[in-house]
């Protein structure tokens, strides 16, 4: 199966099963994060875990990618 009929095939699986192509793609370009990148990611969780609230929910952000197209 060529990538074009892979991506074709993608809309007809349900969500769970759409989460677990994602899941496994994950897996396999499971790279590692350069030391800026780590050094972002653990600046944001601390700023996250010292203002919760400043965060926004997945389905708030989702209803606003959604919004922008």
């Amino acid at each position: 199966m060529s990538a074009t009929e892979i991506i074709d095939e993608l809309s007809k699986l349900t969500e769970t099963e759409r989460r677990a192509v994602f899941g496994k793609l994950l897996e396999l370009e499971d790279l590692p994060l350069s030391e800026a990148d780590e050094a972002l990611v653990e600046f944001r969780l601390a700023a996250h875990r010292a203002d919760p609230k400043s965060s926004v929910p997945l389905e708030e952000m989702k209803r606003r990618l959604r919004s922008q197209s």
